[in-house]
């Protein structure tokens, strides 16, 4: 039976964590957009329980987080991505990692994710306000895109190793670098999905 968390527009829902019957634990931090190009949709962020796993549906862009999950050292992040149709153009979703402060205005964290057009990017956010490109935009056939149902499933996965981090889709390694290049590893590790996308997760996990 499908759980689901509606959101709504104010600003006090921005930030904070989820009533009951969202993931025990999870918190939300709603990243709204402020391009009148590429506007929000309307209506409410829902967060569900669903089978193993959660569903997401994002009018809004979102970062969804439980404090429980947070890597240092070495570590391996996963988690599987189901986009569920495409939308009006390329939007991203997919993993959070090294992660602190989310709740704040000083809210820290990387990101790797993949679009409907076979694109991955791997960015870093710092503050209310930033963000730059580690690898900006960047096609490769691992990407799988929408079949002809609509959908489309991809396995990423972020390996963190002692001297550097690969970044893994559907078992092809798209990108390869030292850590001092990535940033800082340590810390929440979470997940992201961008605005005007219906996306499930599955097998969601951290392990050392």
């Amino acid at each position: 039976m499908k759980r689901y968390l509606a959101l709504g527009l104010i600003a006090l829902a921005a930030v904070g964590p989820l009533a009951a019957q969202a993931p025990k634990g999870w918190k939300m931090r709603v990243d709204r957009s402020t391009s009148a190009s590429d506007p929000d949709a309307p209506g409410d962020i829902k967060f569900a329980t669903m089978g193993t796993g959660f569903h997401a549906t994002n009018p809004q862009a979102a970062v969804y987080w439980n404090p429980a999950n947070s890597g240092s050292g070495t570590y391996t992040l996963k988690g599987s991505f189901v986009l569920q149709k495409p939308s009006g153009h390329a939007n991203y979703y997919g993993l959070v990692f090294g992660g602190s402060d989310l709740e704040g205005p000083q809210q820290n964290y990387l990101y790797f994710l993949v679009a409907q057009n076979g694109t991955w990017l791997i960015k870093h956010r710092e503050g209310d306000a930033t963000t730059t490109n580690v690898v900006g935009r960047t096609p490769n056939d691992a990407v799988r895109k929408p079949d002809e149902s609509g959908k489309s499933a991809n396995n990423l996965e972020v390996r963190v190793g002692t001297d550097k981090v690969e970044f893994v889709i559907n078992g092809t390694v798209v990108h390869s670098a030292a850590k001092s290049a990535v940033g800082k590893t340590d810390g929440i590790a979470g997940i992201r999905v961008n605005h005007q996308l219906e996306v499930h997760i599955d097998g969601f996990s951290l392990s050392k």
